[in-house]
């Protein structure tokens, strides 16, 4: 008792003479004969050994290990700070040994707090200044990305350029020298100044061309990406089956033709995917806009409820070049869905029309003569011949727009009739009727036998100055396997809206006013409960090739929509 009386009296005289009390010093746990310190904050416990630590502390007492927290530039002045108050608190109580140890080892413990606080920064101002190294040796590394893509258009590699322009790549960006320098490594050559645009033209990417200029502002709808672009080796290769598959017949009509038909139709497993997929698959599938002008009054397409609900045959307008190829890129489309990139079925055009012009000759001075007549004008014999050098001259220049001639000689090369659904007078910019159109009708190949043909028609749609191929959707049944064999129709109106028959174009004297029944001779025709009359275009089994291109097509929407899933 008087122990305790004894220390109590020196704690009181220290704190008369300006010393420190007990419950002043930041005595650890542990420790007999002190009270606890009193503290703002809360101990913290050691995660490595557990110890219960004061909460000035910024390294464990027992085992040194750092306190998990965030160390700010003022660490170093609470920990100077604390140190100064334990000096003062060790000098001032030299009668209380033990306590004197702990603060001094406190104060050894907090040098080393410094320490690490000190060293702390010095790595973060080195990581500061790594890291600006490292941007600046970016900004030196070329963008690979890009360069990719330029290799990618050399190589045919449209994953490369969509990668580019995924990651927010101009389109329009130019090569350095620099950048030359490095591509000058590869196999193709490239030029300072030149964009990706140029490399599709220089490289004759007509697949690739409609990616990059929809990434350009203004100028005009978004990304297509119908399945011949997301298939190009498939294409390719279908591209070269149908080249494999014209003949030229040996008699007095030595045209060239096709040894086998097919018919393009959309699959109907689009009908699987999300609703929203399916919009963007049609915007980046179908021209709108040719749907727009042949829909709207006087429609010349889907203008019958009848054939388009209750029949379930309404056409849609595939998407096509906006080049002078645009006929035969049409052509092409509603049989085997792929573009005429290699000129293979102009050049049969061409050589058709040089090899048989003592044949078709006749016939387009006929029709020529009867429209003259027509529009009380007459022609003379020397401007029929000049026109006639003009449209084999067109047709034997790639990029050149093609006339109703090079039409009706095309149905000859396929084998089967031709429908045109089109506008009827040719618009100004200002839409202003400048001109009357007249491909809209029916082109029959009347100098074959009817035997030697097909009467499954195609149907194809003319707005002004271009073309593009019309082609319905497969009825849902068809995914069923079991109806692969069956074929599926769909109905083609020969009327227009005002219940008139479709011209057929290139009748001699004999045939015309008998179109009616030439129709009948050479089309699968039938009449509707409404009075219509139709064509029947059956749907048989697809070809291999354009089922696999059609496939990997839908494949990768279906990507798409399983991606947004998660």
């Amino acid at each position: 008792a008087a122990r305790a009386t004894d220390n109590t009296d020196a704690v009181d005289k220290g704190g008369k003479h300006g010393g420190t009390s007990s419950s002043d010093i930041c005595t650890p746990p542990g420790s007999t004969g002190v009270s606890s310190p009193v503290n703002t904050g809360s101990k913290w416990f050691c995660s490595v050994c557990t110890y219960e630590n004061w909460p000035k502390s910024i390294k464990c007492s027992m085992c040194l290990h750092p306190r998990e927290m965030a160390v700010g530039s003022g660490a170093s002045d609470v920990v100077g700070r604390s140190n100064q108050q334990i000096a003062a608190m060790a000098k001032n109580s030299p009668e209380q040994d033990e306590q004197s140890s702990v603060a001094s080892s406190i104060i050894v413990n907090n040098k080393r707090n410094q320490q690490f606080v000190a060293h702390v920064d010095n790595v973060n101002k080195a990581d500061v200044y790594q890291q600006d190294r490292n941007r600046r040796l970016l900004r030196r590394q070329p963008d690979w990305d890009w360069l990719n893509a330029c290799i990618g258009i050399a190589e045919n590699n449209i994953g490369a350029v969509e990668t580019y322009l995924d990651c927010g790549g101009d389109p329009s960006r130019a090569l350095t020298p620099a950048e030359v320098n490095l591509l000058s490594q590869s196999s193709c050559s490239f030029d300072v100044g030149h964009t990706l645009i140029h490399l599709a033209i220089r490289f004759h990417r007509d697949e690739m061309l409609p990616l990059l200029l929809a990434q350009i502002s203004g100028s005009g709808p978004g990304i297509k990406r119908v399945p011949s672009y997301v298939a190009p080796d498939l294409a390719s290769d279908i591209r070269r089956h149908f080249a494999q598959s014209l003949r030229i017949r040996k008699a007095s009509l030595n045209c060239h033709y096709v040894n086998e038909h097919a018919t393009f139709c959309l699959p109907a497993d689009i009908e699987e995917l999300p609703l929203a997929l399916q919009d963007q698959l049609y915007e980046e599938l179908l021209d709108k806009d040719a749907q727009k002008q042949l829909e709207m009054p006087p429609p010349a397409l889907n203008w019958s409820l009848e054939i388009t609900e209750r029949l379930g045959s309404r056409l849609m307008v595939l998407w096509n070049r906006s080049a002078g190829d645009c006929l035969l890129d049409s052509v092409m489309q509603a049989t085997w869905g792929v573009f005429d990139r290699d000129n293979m079925l102009r050049r049969a055009l061409a050589d058709t029309l040089h090899q048989c012009s003592h044949i078709f000759y006749p016939r387009w001075k006929e029709n020529e003569l009867f429209q003259a007549a027509l529009l009380h004008y007459t022609l003379a014999e020397r401007q029929l011949e000049e026109d006639w050098n003009t449209l084999l001259s067109l047709a034997s220049h790639p990029g050149s727009s093609l006339e109703q001639l090079h039409i009706f000689a095309l149905a000859h090369i396929m084998r089967r009739p031709i429908i045109v659904y089109g506008v009827k007078y040719v618009k100004s910019f200002r839409g202003e009727d400048i001109g009357y159109a007249r491909f809209e009708g029916v082109y029959l190949p009347l100098l074959w036998e009817q035997s030697f043909c097909i009467t499954s028609p195609i149907a194809l749609g003319y707005t002004r100055g271009h073309f593009s191929a019309l082609v319905p959707t497969e009825p849902y049944s068809r995914i069923d396997a079991t109806r692969d064999d069956r074929e599926d129709i769909t109905f083609l109106p020969l009327m227009d809206s005002e219940m008139k028959l479709l011209p057929v174009h290139f009748l001699d004297n004999n045939e015309i006013g008998r179109e009616g029944i030439i129709m009948r001779q050479w089309l699968d025709v039938c009449e509707t409960e409404g009075g219509l009359l139709v064509a029947q275009q059956k749907l048989h089994k697809r070809p291999l090739l354009v089922a696999q291109m059609l496939e990997e097509w839908l494949n990768h929407y279906r990507r798409i929509a399983i991606s947004r899933l998660f």
